[in-house]
């Protein structure tokens, strides 16, 4: 009889491999987790994205052509299984490394084996190193040559973030799949095949459970099939009176039993590694976000695993200045207030004041204004700004230098305020504070504006001390980082409302199954590609993008998916003629997707070039073709927005007058006549585009969506600009009354209106 092959992963401790004989001996003293630990891939449950039929890693397992992987998932997803499964199927020799209990030591003796192997029989070694993260740096360093010169094949596991704690070198050189926790319905059929296997689980018995007693258990495990296992197990042998019974016995499992033997859930939290920040994350993200259940949830999960108290509150403190601040400047009191009761009070009774904190954050009004400290910071930084002579020091050198002359003392004034220059000359009308709408903050706001209307309008005349006279409409805005946008009127003017509605309405419409092939062109730097890979959980994503500088920012965006999972991207630079073939390296997509085809484009690209490409490839190829816009024309009209907020039969003669008025201009006040002309011709290109597609191929449909936007007084005035193309051309058509009576109508109107947004999609399904 042919000895059975010697694998290190299942040696005993004295290094000899268990033959079948004694295998089956000790069975019945193994726990019952590692007896149905499973063997082959077809006994694996679970995680099918990456083990599934046709998935890269079963693939790869299945024909030994495994390269370097990391398994990174909570406890009792099947990591180690895995490494088992792959020391079963593979030719390569194969070592063993728990990062716990081995070292350098250990580690220099499994390379020189892994050497031995290659130099004396041509095989390769797969080293599996279980709990990676615990090697320290040096340790990871020195296994990076071995895995990079090819002596070893890594297959590295762990519990924690790879991109963070284990050397980036080796994740660089190594494919990481992320393991979930299991569904319910995979512990359950782990469960099953537990209950009904005769060799290694209790398939000689007859096990029954009181109704919800099995489901208990599964809700228990929080998706470790190894602790549903553990608790089965102790769940089913206790409920006879020795064991093992005889064969064919009947166990009855009832609702006690199993409550005692998965007495608590484990909560999966360490206060070192990514639960705990992941963990502290979300309850602050929930406070932030005004929902109290789910943050009294992630706020009992960080208690009930044992998270420091004092951790917490710190992070409340600054939840209450810079989520909080000045809608409700009470709030960071009530939190020290709290905090300072607890220090007094302790657990288990301080439960009660962690909870007010946390529920007097998650149900009062927020505010973020304080971020303009950090604009403000940054010209600090970028500028330096003389201290202007009126507001120096008068005390000192007002006799010689003139310091203090001019100064205006608010007290002396009604109110106890008056309009004058705080800001240096080269940083005047900078605004770095954005007051918001809501609480305490929103009744000061009104007053807050008008001030600082005054302020920016100050001229020489009034004695700001400048010595010179502000800009017309002279209102620079401050930016707070990346996402601020870089005008009030667009930051308060519903510009991320109207896009998120716009992409809503595309994909909703589009009929995508979650496996599609999609290529899209993106003018936004990936917006509307990020949803599509948001819908394509099984799909593919291939987008275009106008230039290099969106092709980065969308790669940051999409860098932390697996790598698998990214979608693939081409610029003009990376797109040579006859794409999407070139770019893409076939032409194989499910549908194409053409986004704001009659919007504005980057200047330098010639984007109808790929327009035109990409909508012949569609056509010549059967595939469904979708071209999608937001109809700036009608968007824009005043008319239309009027319709809807002015709610009363008045003024409607007036309203109407000006839809045609609009309507035959081409838009309303934010687009001159240059830009209604370049719409005009960007329709034109998309007809002449779409002209070799039957009408009976192509339909379209429109809607009109609305959403919630601000218009400020400075945005009306901005409209109505006397020297505006918009106010010109309404005068010349209507009058110069006209301009009047429009200007009471916004000014009734200004604050939160309801807009209308105009959406259109063309569809070209060669299937329908």
């Amino acid at each position: 009889m042919a000895r059975e092959k010697s694998n290190p992963l299942f040696a005993s401790p004295g290094g000899r491999a268990y033959s079948r004989s004694s295998a089956e001996a000790v069975v019945s003293r193994e726990p019952l987790a590692s007896r149905l630990r499973p063997r082959t891939l077809d006994e694996f449950i679970g995680q099918e994205h990456i083990v599934g039929p046709g998935r890269l890693l079963r693939r790869a397992i299945q024909k030994d052509q495994l390269s370097s992987i990391i398994l990174s998932g909570p406890p009792g997803t099947g990591k180690t299984t895995l490494a088992r499964i792959i020391a079963n199927s593979t030719r390569s020799a194969f070592i063993a490394l728990n990062a716990v209990l081995s070292g350098v030591g250990e580690l220099r003796e499994a390379i020189d084996k892994a050497r031995q192997h290659h130099e004396l029989y041509s095989l390769k070694t797969i080293l599996f190193v279980d709990e990676v993260h615990r090697w320290n740096k040096s340790q990871q360093d020195a296994l990076l040559p071995w895995v990079e010169n090819g002596t070893v094949v890594l297959i590295g596991a762990t519990t924690e973030n790879p991109f963070f704690e284990v050397n980036r070198a080796l994740v660089s050189r190594s494919r990481v799949f992320l393991l979930k926790p299991l569904e319910e319905s995979d512990l359950l059929a782990v469960a099953r095949f537990a209950l009904s296997n005769t060799e290694r689980g209790y398939g000689a018995y007859s096990v029954d459970f009181e109704p919800g007693a099995l489901e208990h258990l599964i809700r228990s495990a929080d998706g470790d099939a190894r602790s549903l296992l553990n608790a089965l197990e102790l769940a089913v042998e206790t409920s006879v009176d020795a064991w093992p019974p005889e064969s064919g016995a009947n166990i009855l499992v009832d609702m006690g039993t199993a409550e005692e033997s998965i007495q608590r859930r484990v909560v999966l939290y360490d206060k070192d590694g990514d639960y705990h920040y992941d963990t502290i994350s979300a309850f602050i993200k929930s406070l932030r976000g005004s929902d109290p259940d789910a943050a009294l949830y992630w706020l009992a999960r960080m208690v009930y695993a044992g998270e420091d108290p004092a951790f917490i509150f710190r992070r409340m403190l600054i939840s209450a200045a810079e989520d909080v601040g000045l809608a409700d400047p009470a709030a960071i009191q009530v939190v020290y207030s709290c905090a300072q009761a607890f220090d007094r009070i302790g657990l288990p009774e301080g439960q009660y004041h962690l909870s007010l904190a946390a529920l007097y954050l998650a149900t009062c009004p927020k505010s973020n204004s304080l971020m303009g400290y950090f604009d403000a910071k940054n010209a600090v930084e970028q500028e330096a700004a003389e201290v202007p002579n009126h507001l120096k020091d008068a005390n000192r050198d007002a006799q010689g230098f003139g310091h203090g002359e001019g100064y205006k003392y608010p007290h002396a004034y009604r109110d106890h305020w008056t309009a004058q220059q705080y800001l240096p000359d080269t940083l005047k009308n900078r605004i770095f504070y954005f007051p918001g709408s809501l609480g305490l903050e929103g009744l000061r706001r009104e007053d807050i504006l008008q001030r600082r209307e005054v302020q920016l309008s100050l001229s020489e005349d009034e004695g700001d001390g400048t010595g010179q006279k502000s800009p017309k409409g002279g209102f620079v805005w401050s930016r707070e980082g990346e996402r601020r946008k870089t005008w009030r009127t667009r930051a308060e003017g519903g510009a991320s409302a109207r896009l998120k509605a716009a992409r809503l309405f595309l994909f909703d419409h589009l009929d995508l199954s979650p496996s599609a092939s999609l290529l899209i062109l993106d003018p936004r730097k990936g917006f509307y590609a990020l949803e599509a890979l948001r819908r394509l959980s099984e799909g593919s994503v291939f987008a275009f993008l106008e230039n290099d500088e969106a092709l980065e920012q969308f790669s940051r965006l999409s860098g932390d998916l697996p790598e698998l999972s990214r979608p693939m991207t081409a610029s003009p630079a990376l797109a040579a003629a006859g794409w999407p073939q070139n770019a893409f390296g076939h032409e194989n997509f499910d549908q194409i997707v053409l986004c704001e085809t009659i919007g504005s484009h980057y200047a330098g690209l010639d984007y109808w070039a790929y327009a035109e490409e990409a909508i012949a490839c569609g056509v010549k190829g059967g595939k469904a073709l979708c071209v999608f816009d937001m109809l700036g024309q009608a968007s824009s009209g005043l008319a239309n927005m009027l319709k809807i907020n002015n709610g009363a039969d008045r003024d409607a003669a007036f309203i109407k007058e000006l839809e045609a008025f609009e309507n035959q201009r081409g838009g309303g006040p934010s687009l001159d006549r240059q830009t209604i002309l370049g719409i005009a011709d960007s329709e034109r290109r998309l007809r002449k585009a779409l002209g070799g597609i039957p009408d009976s191929e192509l339909s379209w449909h429109e809607e009109i969506v609305h959403y919630r936007r601000d218009a400020s007084r400075q945005e009306i005035e901005a409209w109505l600009d006397p020297e505006g193309d918009y106010t010109k051309d309404l005068i010349d058509a209507l009058g110069g009354k006209a301009i009047d009576t429009l200007h009471r109508l916004l000014n009734e109107h200004e604050g939160n209106l309801l807009w209308p947004l105009y959406l259109r999609l063309g569809r070209v399904d060669p299937k329908r």
